[in-house]
């Protein structure tokens, strides 16, 4: 081969790869090539170290006693949402608000069917389905903007594996100009009744697909429901729009989640939403009805449905600030955890709902915490969980270790930056960011 042929190749390589790299600043481009090569990263971390093999078990152990003979700094107990920098003042609470029951005449029946339309759908970007579904949900209501704007705000790190329900709601309070209430222990009527009065729903479920490894969490917005086909019309920001969704398999992902939901409303719309709540305006209602409704599950359940029953038990206990009786229900559950084929297992179950951590914790369990936090991290593919490393981190401060509690708080804001819990400890402890 001549030197000049070889000239024209190395030229036309070089071009090429110039083009490549032209065409991969595109964001739509960008966004996919990320996608495809993120999701290569996992399945490669998963290969060789398969999370579905883990299992936590509690030591059941208080270890605490040593640690509270010495004075340990306090700080906000709730991850709580976090101000923007040119805000002063205490995070709003992370309990969800109390909206005052009123008394109201049995509720009529609803309409045999109802669809709303007006929702924007996106398909969502790289762990983001959290900013894309409250993208969508806000567009019904006339919100200008997308998934770009709401993750920005709450989860400024592209990579961070989640977003908080409490997160969506504290974006739509602070960023916008209208209300959201969150409670669990959801049910079919509920949704229909939200529907029929003219508010979609956003909903968290368990998900599992074909294209990605084992079950994980994933929002949608409800927005139709058809009792002749007895199914739901939802926005997937996954799927697609207008994904048929029948009543029972919406149940039985949902348990998974403790039946959350989320509905968005105008301010002058409030009135309409308590009287669709009723007595679960109140939220101190909401979580005892919960807790019926999941112990009567652990009761005819098996599997990964017991599994899923027993951590609802204690989440509701969790947010009773039953702490020890919540301790119990989790370890409940954990127990189960080795009964369920490994195929089935949830283990990614930590990146959304952090409850054990609050429980084990406040009961004095710091060992379980630590235990609990790090088998979490390095199951991921990447350890982007701000949650994991600010419980570890408060673990690790009760039992003396303060600096691999610096070291823990400072990791959970370099994936969050904005997560005031782990920037008030270290303020606490004195240390700069």
């Amino acid at each position: 081969m001549n030197r000049r042929l070889i000239g024209f190749l190395m030229i036309g390589i070089v071009l090429s790869c110039l083009c490549l790299l032209l065409v991969y600043q595109v964001p739509a481009v960008k966004d996919r090539a990320d996608v495809r090569l993120r999701e290569l990263q996992a399945r490669i971390k998963y290969a060789l170290n398969p999370p579905e093999k883990v299992v936590f078990v509690p030591s059941s152990q208080h270890t605490g006693e040593a640690a509270l003979a010495s004075p340990q700094p306090t700080g906000t107990p709730f991850p709580s949402p976090t101000p923007e920098p040119t805000q002063t003042g205490t995070p709003a609470p992370t309990e969800p608000p109390t909206l005052t029951p009123t008394i109201t005449p049995t509720p009529s029946p609803v309409p045999p069917a109802v669809t709303l339309s007006g929702v924007v759908h996106e398909y969502q970007q790289w762990n983001n389905c959290g900013p894309a579904n409250l993208a969508m949900a806000l567009s019904f209501w006339g919100w200008k903007g997308d998934q770009r704007d709401t993750a920005a705000y709450m989860k400024p790190n592209p990579r961070d594996k989640n977003v908080m329900p409490w997160e969506m709601v504290d974006f739509v309070e602070q960023k916008t100009t209208f209300k959201a209430v969150q409670r669990v222990a959801g049910d079919l009527e509920t949704l229909k009744r939200f529907i029929a009065a003219g508010f979609p729903v956003i909903v968290e479920k368990g998900f599992e697909g074909p294209k990605f490894d084992g079950w994980m969490g994933h929002y949608e917005v409800v927005t139709a429901y058809d009792d002749a086909k007895s199914e739901f019309r939802v926005q997937d920001s996954y799927l697609g729009p207008n994904q048929p969704y029948p009543y029972e398999d919406l149940l039985h992902n949902w348990r998974a989640f403790n039946y959350q939901y989320i509905v968005i409303y105008p301010p002058e719309r409030q009135a309409e939403v308590v009287s669709i709540l009723g007595a679960q305006a109140d939220p101190n209602v909401n979580y005892q009805l919960a807790l019926q409704k999941a112990q009567d599950e652990t009761q005819i359940l098996s599997g990964r449905d017991l599994y899923f029953a027993w951590y609802n038990v204690g989440s509701s206990l969790m947010n009773m600030k039953d702490y020890a009786a919540a301790a119990t229900a989790y370890d409940a559950a954990f127990a189960n955890y080795p009964n369920i084929p490994e195929k089935e297992r949830p283990w990614r179950m930590l990146w959304y709902q952090t409850g054990p951590y609050f429980a084990y914790y406040y009961s004095q369990r710091y060992q379980d915490v630590i235990d609990l936090a790090t088998s979490t991290l390095d199951a991921s593919n990447e350890p982007i969980l701000e949650e994991s490393y600010y419980w570890r981190g408060r673990a690790r401060l009760a039992l003396g270790d303060t600096q691999g509690a610096i070291d823990d708080f400072k990791a959970s804001i370099k994936y969050h930056p904005r997560f005031q819990p782990s920037l008030e400890q270290l303020q606490l402890l004195g240390v700069t960011p």
